[in-house]
């Protein structure tokens, strides 16, 4: 029998991202498996030659993208068995998965609709469109339970697949000592709130001067974040810029306490990624945080723009290097849910789900309204 062809729609790495990232990944997981053949389909593909140029400025950009990617859309998405498309919120979710999500029904494709945004409580409660378009595909899957709670306030149906973790590429590493070297790995915008990492960095070099901070990402916040740093005369602080995925890991092995302070997020795949890498972790309560790291027993957890709060943490875990470790051991010990064997079984019966419905009920399937108001 050949393989299940799964046609991934996702952002590439040229949008260095957690979607890009955890699509990278799938994709380079299901490489060689005898039951599912995969290929990306990016969100983002280059133009023809003589229209790169336009890539560069802001709303031409815009429309040469769709102009390439419509056209991939149709030709990529026929040969599939399964379309399995990666979704972020607002106008992201227009431009991308909405086209992929109306392409593939007008192919007569099943859709998986992988939603990963945090963002999802306040998209949803503004689009219609969006409200309409997950409640018509045929499956919508999300990475966290936070989500499948979020969809069911708008009368969607999710199922849970969570993020995966490479425990092999981050090598865990026992901290001792536990020393001051701090990482964030966020990028640098507005929801990451990465100005509250730099406020709780302020407080705790206050308490340990040696102490050390890397930001790992990059943003439209970047000019104004350098500029807070001189504000508040921050010393041993390293902007990294973004850093591909193959090299994020020297970065963890190199730290000792990860620490992140978004306003909104979902299952990120940073902390899980701490979690392996024996780092101790410390977020805001954002979202879908909890639901992965239980505070006090997978790391510890500050309220939301609380840079005290944050700072405190980072200073009791160093006065504390003992229940540091533990927190890290048991973190650790949480990523076994998140490894591949696991998630691959998870991902071949939600794909069998949908072909096995699809065989028996495609005959009589009436035409389903899609967002835009046409019918299949």
């Amino acid at each position: 029998m050949r393989p299940l062809r799964v046609a991934i729609v996702a952002p590439s790495l040229a949008i260095l991202g957690g979607q890009a990232v955890q699509a990278d990944r799938l994709l380079r997981l299901w490489r060689d498996d005898a039951e599912v053949h995969t290929w990306l389909v990016p969100h983002n593909p280059l133009p023809p030659r003589p229209f790169r140029i336009a890539t560069k400025i802001k709303y031409a950009r815009t429309v040469v993208t769709e102009a390439t990617y419509l056209p991939l859309l149709v030709r990529e998405l026929a040969r599939a068995d399964v379309v399995h498309i990666f979704s972020a919120s607002y106008t992201s979710f227009l431009l991308a998965p909405l086209p992929a999500a109306i392409v593939a029904r007008m192919l007569g494709k099943p859709i998986v609709l992988n939603y990963r945004s945090g963002e999802a409580p306040d998209h949803l409660k503004r689009s219609a469109i969006a409200r309409a378009a997950l409640s018509r595909v045929d499956r919508v899957v999300v990475p966290s339970r936070f989500l499948v709670d979020v969809m069911r306030q708008f009368d969607i149906q999710a199922t849970v697949v969570p993020n995966v973790v490479d425990l092999d590429a981050f090598a865990f590493r026992q901290r001792d000592p536990l020393r001051p070297r701090i990482l964030s790995t966020r990028n640098f915008e507005p929801l990451y709130n990465v100005t509250c990492t730099l406020r709780a960095f302020r407080l705790v070099q206050d308490r340990r001067p040696d102490a050390e901070l890397t930001l790992v990402g990059g943003g439209s916040e970047e000019a104004r974040l350098r500029a807070l740093a001189g504000e508040l005369r921050l010393r041993n602080v390293t902007f990294a810029g973004c850093v591909p995925p193959e090299e994020i890991k020297r970065f963890y092995a190199s730290s000792d306490i990860y620490l992140q302070t978004p306003n909104i997020d979902n299952m990120p795949g940073s902390v899980l990624e701490a979690f392996a890498s024996g780092l101790p972790v410390i977020s805001t309560e954002a979202g879908g945080v909890p639901v992965i790291l239980t505070h006090g027993e997978h790391g510890l957890l500050a309220p939301l723009d609380d840079h005290e709060a944050a700072a405190a943490h980072i200073v009791r875990l160093l006065e504390r290097p003992d229940e540091a470790r533990q927190l890290a051991r048991a973190a650790h010990e949480s990523c076994r849910a998140y490894v591949w064997p696991g998630i691959r079984a998870q991902w071949l019966k939600v794909y069998d789900e949908l072909l096995a419905v699809r065989k028996t009920s495609a005959p009589h399937r009436p035409p389903v309204a899609l967002p835009d108001g046409s019918g299949q």
